[in-house]
């Protein structure tokens, strides 16, 4: 069979994305799945929310993920005491040039990592709504763009641990997934104890890609063909949902799923079947990502 020259490109991406999760395999042990779910949502332009214990690897993951992309990456911790200026960034006055002179705040990377999000108070997750849903923010009335790509990954403590403040829905909201990664199977937690802290490795990963390179592929998931079929496909699914939201058959799922999930699950979809190496979408990418996008639905809800 003949390939066709826009499938030559799209195998080159495919592998290329591959090698990528290949190097993140090395730091991130035993998670091949969490992993290429993370991919894929960076893909789909959108954030990442990772709930899980302390310890499991997930700011790792973040740095990790930044560094196989050669992308620019910032670590903001989050606390009771955290402001929204230590997020965005603050004009201190300038006696020599006396004017204002704007500093940036951690904010200004491609790929930033909000630890323990849900660890600071509602005045400042709110710092990230405008960021997370317009890529830009807007400090002493102007209006400053973010980089492109930008990609927000936030970790989040289980809510019943002392400290923690439940994210607003209106923050939820900006997220395209939620996952978990729990904890490494036997064979990787052997791997890890045998070979030590896989942090100190990720200085020497080779980058795969850069910004203007990741921009592209970008642009490649969203020309990943999506048949009428699978549109009705998807559909059945939001009408499933909210059926079972009214009688409660579906476990925490208490209202059905709004037809803004289902433009995440298209955009999510397209993501997986771009990974897998295919032009269009298929049932099987839509089940790959469902449990991600429907499980960050089902935290709006509660």
């Amino acid at each position: 069979m003949t390939v066709r020259p826009a499938d030559t490109q799209l195998v080159s991406v495919t592998d290329r994305l591959n090698v990528a999760l290949g190097e993140l395999g090395l730091i991130v042990v035993g998670k091949q799945a969490p992993l290429k779910l993370a991919l894929a949502c960076l893909l789909a332009r959108g954030h990442l929310l990772i709930e899980d214990i302390p310890g499991v690897g997930k700011s790792t993951l973040a740095q990790a993920l930044a560094s196989t992309l050669g992308l620019q990456y910032a670590r903001i911790q989050f606390t009771s005491d955290l402001l929204p200026a230590d997020v965005l960034g603050v004009s201190i006055f300038d006696p020599v040039s006396h004017v204002f002179r704007f500093h940036a705040g951690p904010i200004f990377h491609a790929v930033v990592l909000a630890d323990e999000i849900n660890r600071a108070p509602p005045k400042t997750q709110s710092a990230l709504l405008e960021a997370m849903e317009e890529r830009q923010v807007s400090i002493d009335g102007q209006t400053r763009p973010l980089p492109a790509p930008f990609f927000v990954i936030a970790t989040q403590n289980p809510a019943e641990q002392i400290g923690a403040y439940p994210l607003p829905e209106s923050q939820l909201d900006r997220f395209l997934m939620a996952i978990e990664l729990g904890y490494p199977d036997p064979d990787a937690e052997r791997e890890l104890l045998i070979s030590g802290d896989r942090r100190i490795r990720i200085p020497t990963l080779a980058p795969c890609a850069d910004a203007a390179t990741l921009l592209a592929w970008q642009d490649e998931t969203a020309a990943v063909h999506v048949a009428p079929a699978l549109l009705d496909y998807v559909q059945a699914l939001l009408a499933a949902s909210r059926s079972s939201s009214e009688t409660g058959s579906l476990q925490g799922l208490h209202r059905g799923l709004s037809p803004r999930a289902g433009l995440l699950l298209v955009a999510a979809a397209r993501a997986w079947a771009l990974l897998e190496g295919r032009p269009m979408v298929l049932p099987e990418d839509i089940h790959a990502v469902f449990p991600a996008v429907a499980g960050l639905v089902v935290q709006l809800m509660q």
